[in-house]
């Protein structure tokens, strides 16, 4: 990580840190309570940076989780993803997935303290970004560390006359340090599961979550929510340590994500749902008009 020069928050408060890399995408690399991590570090930092195998908190931008087709259609226009160029990477199925600012390079801080950090993107400066994904804007990333809570807010502002569709979205791994897998419990609030096909693809189909407590064990999950509401919290926890993950605002599905063979689990707020940006059901930043998701990590 030496080549990677990060920003290092700290807590005013306790002994909580959090280290963002600007120059890696914005990924949130680091959040340690006096050398205990609660960040899943998987392959490392240069994985991330060269072939996009995601780590810590990585910003999935402009798309979330999979799109069905490397095509999509919008105001009467068809914008075609090439894999391999511009950001674009695909899963085993061939198909785009987690957007193109995988490790990206081109954020500016503009804002700086001991325990908050504000960073810009200008999405239409940069035309091979534009090439799949033609909207001008700004994209600001803040985040700030307070009182054991990890707060990040991304803001979409549109720089032409033309709306940018909200289709982003997190992909934080979180880990109980010192407490085996099969000790965890993840608790989830009421929402709606997505039903997907075996490419990760919501079918259409779907039906109510009761949020509950429940043992991880030795589950697996790849789950897709919508009609999360605003302020809802979902949690990791085991032995005296608990990881709150709160949707504050602009994040109304979710995706779960436990492999069996690592041990992670992932709440991933989402803008929109998988493959939203394909089938028209998201929401716009309008000319004038900024919007900003925000979420937050509390660790106790």
């Amino acid at each position: 990580m030496a080549e990677f020069e990060g920003v290092t928050l700290k807590d005013p408060a306790s002994s909580m840190t959090a280290t963002f890399v600007p120059v890696a995408g914005m990924v949130g690399t680091s959040l340690a309570d006096a050398g205990d991590e609660f960040l899943g570090q998987r392959r490392g930092l240069d994985a991330y940076v060269k072939s996009g195998k995601t780590m810590g908190i990585p910003i999935l931008y402009p798309w979330a989780n999979r799109l069905s087709a490397s095509k999509y259609a919008i105001n009467g226009a068809v914008v075609t993803l090439t894999p391999g160029t511009g950001g674009v990477r695909t899963d085993e199925h061939g198909v785009p997935i987690h957007g193109v600012l995988g490790g990206y390079p081109g954020w500016l801080i503009t804002a700086r303290s001991e325990n908050s950090l504000t960073a810009v993107l200008d999405y239409g400066g940069k035309p091979r970004l534009l090439a799949s994904f033609p909207f001008p804007h700004l994209l600001t990333q803040s985040v700030t560390l307070k009182d054991r809570k990890l707060t990040i807010e991304t803001t979409v502002m549109p720089t032409t006359s033309a709306s940018v569709p909200l289709c982003f979205g997190y992909h934080p791994y979180f880990t109980i340090p010192g407490v085996p897998r099969e000790q965890w419990r993840l608790t989830t609030p009421t929402m709606r599961r997505l039903s997907v096909d075996h490419w990760g693809i919501p079918t259409g189909e779907h039906r109510e979550w009761n949020g509950a407590t429940e043992p991880l064990k030795h589950a697996e999950y790849d789950d897709g929510f919508d009609n999360v509401p605003n302020g809802a919290v979902f949690s990791v926890s085991g032995g005296d340590r608990r990881i709150d993950i709160r949707f504050e605002a602009g994040y109304p599905a979710a995706q779960i994500f436990a492999p069996r063979n690592d041990d992670v689990v992932c709440i991933e707020p989402m803008a929109a749902p998988t493959d939203s940006l394909r089938r028209g059901t998201y929401r716009y930043a309008v000319p004038g008009k900024p919007e900003t998701a925000r979420f937050s990590i509390t660790v106790t």
